[in-house]
């Protein structure tokens, strides 16, 4: 069940972080629209309402989810390079995802906010120096300043992770 949940891991906060492992991260955002949207682009209604998981989200859920999750980083983004060490506020991500946009609209459309999020998204993150990624937010749950290239690792992992959800049960299910 672990590998299902975590298919790729769970995130390991990284001890060194260097120019070349951000613009890994970097080129990780850029790609997930377009390979999310290849991964699903053949599924029928009734595969975008399976779970990946027992008790898990379906396939749409989850892209509604990813759609939701990267608007809340990228504003968190701009919010901590605006402001000092700003406090974001927090997000029930269960009940988001049983919301009737989620539940109901069709995935396409957090698939195009997606690539219109990440193409914001990697032009504001190439652009940071390395003194602006070093600042952060504070995240209230983990009663610590957070700052923006472990953010960026945190989310290129998101990025992969919910991918995984979605492509592993893809293949599982032989819809591929």
């Amino acid at each position: 069940m672990e590998d299902l949940k975590y298919p790729i891991g769970k995130f390991k906060k990284p001890e060194m972080i260097s120019a070349e492992t951000k613009k890994e991260w970097i080129e990780v955002i850029r790609l997930l629209p377009e390979k999310l949207e290849k991964a699903v682009e053949r599924l029928t209604e009734d595969q975008l309402e399976t779970t990946y998981r027992p008790f898990g989200w379906t396939i749409r859920q989850v892209i509604h989810h990813v759609a939701d999750s990267h608007m809340n980083s990228f504003i968190r983004f701009k919010l901590a390079l605006t402001e000092d060490d700003p406090a974001v506020k927090m997000y029930k991500e269960d009940k988001w995802a049983e919301l009737p946009d989620v539940l109901a609209v069709d995935p396409v459309f957090s698939l195009q906010l997606l690539k219109g999020l990440h193409a914001r998204w990697v032009h504001l993150l190439e652009g940071l120096t390395e003194e602006e990624f070093k600042r952060g937010f504070y995240h209230p749950e983990w009663k610590a300043v957070i700052p923006l290239d472990v953010t960026l690792a945190l989310y290129a992992w998101h990025s992969e992770h919910h991918l995984a959800h979605v492509t592993n049960l893809i293949k599982r299910m032989g819809w591929g």
